[in-house]
């Protein structure tokens, strides 16, 4: 900054670096002021450039020796340019200069709490003393004088205060209100600064241009007034008061198209959804107004209401066609931002490129300023494993949350925005009832993500003209808001005023257009004008081999044992020279004399070796979770560390030439954010395995919304396929209530229609069937891994290479040990890490009458194989459920009714029984000793001991 310097060197630096536009010298100060007299007398009669000159001065009776002394001043100063070693400044002057370069760098600053951003005129701004000319030192005297413009966009190096503040003023106080000095690259905050300045707020669109603009918002207004007497007192959320956003919205995609996007993944709240599908994405309106009347949204499930459906589409721009894809969304606000984040990243991805993909996401005010999800999206923006190259943000900014009656209730901070400057997104408030500074802010916003590749958001101010729904009354909650409402003119009314002002558009010609539009919904035709109508298939991702499909078990996840001892030596062999630490290394080469029969086969071995072989067969892997890397329990080691260099290897990109993509990234400390990204990642990529590992089972509550409105309901509400798997690590270890539990139980409450897939897998090969299943079969459900912890390394947790090679995943697994099934008479069924307690001490006590089944697949409920396995028991008189969870947690409650149905569908009397835990407020205790106890117990109630 320049007051960090001496104050002559700053004013040579100021001089210095500009050249005068006036070639003056103190000898042509009277001839220039009796050119100033003439002007004043007849400004006809002095050049055209003396005209603009002159013209900066105040007008009408004025003292001349103000400027008179403005004259000498200038041309001292222009003397200055040539003899600045020889010529000293005055204190004072040099106090006025840096005074007004502070006056500039606070407009720049803070103009945005003086800018004209409600249509309202309701908000109350706070007094900003930065903008006065006395917290500078300066007075209304010093109007007239002139300064050096330093680095503002003016075209000129020096002008009057009176015209810098009328500079600053057009550019920072008017209807786009710019926040960008947060940002810690200058290169950006100058960029900003040169649009905006340069800019002043004077768009210069064209007119036909404009009338564009005014032919959008004609749709917006037209659509809602005719969904509102076609369909009285429906819910739409309608776009009343913010119909901006449909120019808006048109802007951004014609803009992305012309400058080389093909696709674009959005997420968008309620309000004004529907009439963006209609005059954007081009939806059918016949399709919506079925909709209202009460079609079904689904060929099976439940659906869901109408402004919560996606939609696709191609539509023409200047660069070619643009593929749309909006993404499907709960009520739960701002979640579904980063599922089109993931979309976007997938989209990316496949294309190879993240200039083609755009990803942007359209807000509501309360939720951008009151949803957590919201600031951890924004971490998430810049860091390799969720990188878009910047999403493109849009508030449809209400100024009032849901029915709060005051906006102090909703936020803490004067703007919604205020989070985004925590990864210093530049923030553009925008007044709606402005279209064509709307537009602007939306091409300026556009042309910085492409730029910077960075996030930024455009605030655009806007109002309810109805309530939160067609349905609610406002003015009840906010009387003083409604009584402006109900008396303003709409956006389209506003601006047609403008135009016909501006002899752009009649009033005539502007009624035509509107009878059109009606026109055209009442014929039930399309009222998209860009939309392609037979679009490039190729732009779309392709579903179909993975919808409308029957569930089932069967897999053939076999591999060929030659090619699997390969790749075993290939993710266990590191580049020449490669130093790992020590005990990386020796899990390395245990690993390698596992390929050999040396050593049998441990779950992370297994686990890694499923992932190397669906790359051999060309299928892409994604695997992100705070430490999947390594592994939370250090068993994965899939990203092996340099301890000299600090270099890092992941052998699973080295598989074969070509391969397909391998992602491997340890996630920030975050659940919500992320696990809604790699939803919407693995929607759009059919053809790939993704998993995200929770690092204990129980973070998997931080995201429990993802889990309940997209991971288990998508496919019935949206017909929305999904293969996302989750690993979440679950198991009694004796460590505490909060790391012991993966809460299967609410997952198992979750299962309907064949939705998901639940399993506890208790053999690597077992992981290595499941995560194989999961992405050859051609059936897409979410699948959940209740993983292991102590089993990562136990002992009895083995398996064989044969077995990976030759065998498949088995939902239920019966009892491995030399029993006499006929003399068994009591069968206890179990899930996940308990089997190796019981199955030890079965052993110690040699009880022949007891066999143990384990059920590897909790749902879909394998039925079938469970009658075959219970049948293979005649003798059979009791049925234990063990379980290390509580009474009321876990399986039981979701397995007892089935139970007692098979026993009976089998026709025999089977006495059914529980063994575990107490019913408890919380998953497990805190006590190690108390934890053992209680495992001793129930394994010995399980056996009958």
């Amino acid at each position: 900054m320049y007051i960090q310097k001496d104050m002559k060197a700053q004013m040579q630096e100021i001089i210095g670096k500009i050249s005068t536009d006036l070639t003056l010298s103190a000898d042509s100060a009277t001839y220039i002021e009796e050119l100033y007299e003439q002007y004043l007398l007849a400004p006809e009669t002095v050049s055209e450039d003396w005209q603009l000159y002159f013209g900066q001065f105040p007008q009408g009776d004025q003292p001349h020796g103000p400027i008179k002394q403005q004259f000498k001043d200038l041309a001292r100063n222009a003397h200055r340019v040539q003899n600045i070693e020889k010529t000293e400044v005055s204190p004072e002057q040099q106090l006025r200069q840096i005074a007004v370069i502070k006056l500039i760098a606070a407009y720049r600053h803070r103009g945005h709490q003086k800018a004209k951003l409600d249509p309202l005129g309701l908000a109350k701004r706070e007094h900003v003393a930065e903008l006065e000319l006395a917290t500078h030192g300066l007075t209304q005297a010093d109007l007239a004088t002139f300064f050096f413009t330093d680095d503002l966009a003016i075209g000129k190096p020096q002008a009057s205060l009176k015209e810098i503040i009328q500079h600053l003023k057009n550019t920072y106080c008017q209807s786009i209100g710019a926040e960008f000095t947060h940002l810690i690259n200058t290169q950006e905050q100058r960029w900003l600064q040169r649009r905006l300045e340069q800019t002043q707020n004077r768009f210069n669109f064209s007119a036909d241009k404009k009338k564009q603009i005014f032919h959008l918002l004609n749709k917006a207004e037209g659509l809602e007034k005719y969904l509102a007497n076609k369909f009285v007192g429906a819910k739409r959320f309608g776009a009343e008061g913010a119909e901006t956003l449909v120019p808006l919205m048109h802007e951004i995609i014609q803009r992305a198209g012309a400058t080389g996007t093909k696709e674009i993944a959005l997420g968008m709240c309620h309000r004004g959804r529907l009439n963006q599908l209609v005059n954007i994405f081009g939806k059918h309106p016949n399709e919506m107004f079925a909709e209202f009347e009460g079609k079904l949204f689904t060929n099976s499930g439940s659906g869901d209401v109408k402004y919560h459906q996606g939609y696709s589409s191609n539509v023409m721009t200047d660069g070619g066609e643009v593929h749309l894809a909006l993404q499907p969304n709960p009520s739960h606000l701002e979640i579904v931002s980063p599922v089109a984040v993931g979309s976007a990243r997938a989209r990316q991805d496949r294309r190879q490129n993240v200039d083609e993909v755009l990803s942007v996401s359209v807000h509501g005010d309360a939720a951008f300023a009151g949803q957590g999800v919201v600031m951890e999206a924004f971490q998430m923006s810049q860091t390799r494993a969720y990188y878009v190259g910047g999403t493109l943000h849009v508030i449809v900014n209400n100024q009032v949350g849901f029915t709060t009656s005051n906006i102090l209730d909703t936020r803490s901070t004067e703007y919604c925005t205020d989070v985004a400057k925590t990864v210093q997104a530049p923030i553009l408030h925008v007044n709606a009832d402005d279209p064509e500074a709307t537009i602007y802010a939306i091409q300026l916003a556009h042309d910085y993500r492409k730029e910077f590749r960075k996030d930024i958001v455009v605030d655009l101010y806007c109002y309810r003209r109805r309530g939160h729904n067609e349905a609610d009354e406002p003015s009840g909650t906010q009387p003083l808001m409604y009584q402006v409402v109900n008396q303003l003119p709409t956006t389209r009314n506003l601006y047609l005023n403008q135009l016909i002002n501006e002899k752009i558009l009649t009033q005539a010609e502007a009624d035509h257009m509107l009878l059109q539009y009606r026109d055209r919904l009442d014929a039930g035709q399309h009222v998209t004008d860009n939309l392609v109508l037979d679009p490039d298939q190729s732009m779309y991702v392709d579903w179909a081999p993975y919808i409308g499909l029957s569930y089932s078990d069967e897999c053939d996840s076999t591999f060929d044992l030659n090619r699997l001892k390969q790749l075993g030596v290939i993710l266990n062999t590191v580049p020449e020279g490669f130093v790992l630490q020590r005990q990386v290394q020796k899990a390395v080469d245990d690993r390698l004399s596992m390929q050999t029969g040396e050593l049998a086969l441990n779950w992370g071995a297994a686990e890694n070796l499923a992932y190397a072989t669906l790359i051999d067969q060309d299928y892409p892997v994604r695997i992100t979770g705070e430490d999947v890397g390594r592994g939370t329990f250090s068993h994965r080691h899939a990203k092996l560390h340099h301890q000299v260099d600090g270099s890092t290897y992941i052998p699973h990109c080295h598989i074969k030439p070509n391969q397909p993509h391998f992602a491997l990234y340890d996630s920030l400390l975050t659940e919500e954010a992320v696990l809604a990204f790699e939803f919407g990642y693995a929607t759009t990529t059919p053809k790939s395995l993704v998993v995200w590992e929770a690092q204990f089972g129980d973070f998997a509550n931080c995201a429990q919304i993802v889990i309940d409105q997209f991971i288990a309901s998508s496919e019935t509400k949206w017909e929305r396929n999904c293969g996302l798997t989750l690993l979440l690590p679950h198991g009694f270890e004796g460590q505490g209530p909060e790391h012991s539990s993966a809460r299967l139980e609410r997952f198992l409450q979750l299962c309907g229609e064949d939705n998901m897939q639940v399993i506890t897998p208790t053999t690597p090969a077992q992981i290595f069937h499941a995560l194989r299943r999961q992405a050859l079969r051609n059936i897409r459900k979410p699948m959940i891994v209740m993983s292991p912890k102590s089993l990562l390394r136990h002992k009895l947790a083995t398996s064989t290479l044969d077995e990976l090679a030759t065998g498949t995943f088995q939902t239920v697994i019966d009892e491995i040990d030399d029993i006499n099934a006929e003399q068994v008479t009591r069968v206890v069924l179990c899930a996940g890490k308990v089997y190796y307690d019981l199955l030890e001490k079965r052993r110690e006590q040699q009880l022949k009458h007891v066999a143990i089944v384990r059920i590897e697949q909790l749902y879909p409920y394998p039925e079938a194989r469970l009658t075959e396995v219970f049948r293979r028991y005649p003798n059979l008189q009791q049925l234990i459920w063990a379980q290390e969870e509580p009474e009321n947690q876990g399986a039981w409650l979701f397995i007892a009714l089935r139970l007692y149905k098979l026993m009976a569908k089998m026709e025999k009397i089977v006495d059914v029984q529980y063994a575990g835990r107490e019913t408890a407020a919380a998953p497990a205790c805190g006590s190690p000793y108390l934890h053992a106890k209680q495992q001793t117990e129930l394994v010995q109630q399980a056996l009958g001991l």
